[in-house]
């Protein structure tokens, strides 16, 4: 028995890196019945992601996060600035504490084959690996517009600040002495 009920083993869902849900091979094209199943997504301690409903439970595949953030709004600035990201299934996160933006440095954006590829987490997770949004490039160029200098980890950066929280985005690769921005308690970074 899974958590949850017993568990079906493998379902036939798919969710794609654009945020597109498949059953059989087949676009879930009913919004309401996407949000239904986003529901119930969990993420196990190996880091599986698993639909579970009181009754049964079963293993999904995802192809990177298995949300993505479509839209951003964003109220204040500076360490006061709040962002709030709205998902492909209509939830709203702000980004901060519970809720960080994380840069993978290592893996190429779709598009073009190079860049950080930013997320947002949505909720935790049952193990060490939370449920992500994919922050989409639309929404990346609108963070990039309100990134500053900073530092993380004592290297210069361009990051946007959220919830009092430094979100590094992306390295500079050399800066003039005096040129970055402080963030006052030295290194103010979430990674």
């Amino acid at each position: 028995m899974g958590p949850g009920g017993p568990s079906c083993g493998a379902l036939p869902f798919l969710i794609r890196r654009d945020g597109t849900w498949l059953y059989r091979g087949s676009p879930i094209t009913r919004k309401p019945m996407v949000c239904l199943f986003a529901s119930t997504l969990r993420r196990d301690l190996t880091g599986a992601f698993r639909l579970q409903t009181p009754v049964e439970s079963g293993t999904i595949e995802v192809e990177d996060a298995p949300f993505v953030a479509v839209s951003l709004e964003w109220c204040g600035c500076g360490r006061n600035q709040v962002l709030s990201f709205r998902t492909n299934v209509d939830q709203v996160v702000c980004a901060g504490p519970d809720h960080p933006i994380r840069v993978d440095w290592d893996r190429p954006c779709d598009e073009d084959g190079a860049g950080a590829v930013p997320y947002v987490q949505v909720r935790p997770g049952d193990g060490p690996l939370p449920i992500e949004a994919r922050v989409s490039r639309a929404v990346y160029y609108e963070l990039a517009a309100l990134a500053v200098p900073g530092h993380c980890h004592g290297a210069p950066c361009l990051g946007v600040w959220s919830g009092g929280v430094f979100f590094p985005l992306g390295r500079l690769p050399c800066c003039r002495e005096g040129d970055m921005g402080d963030d006052d308690d030295g290194d103010g970074c979430a990674q």
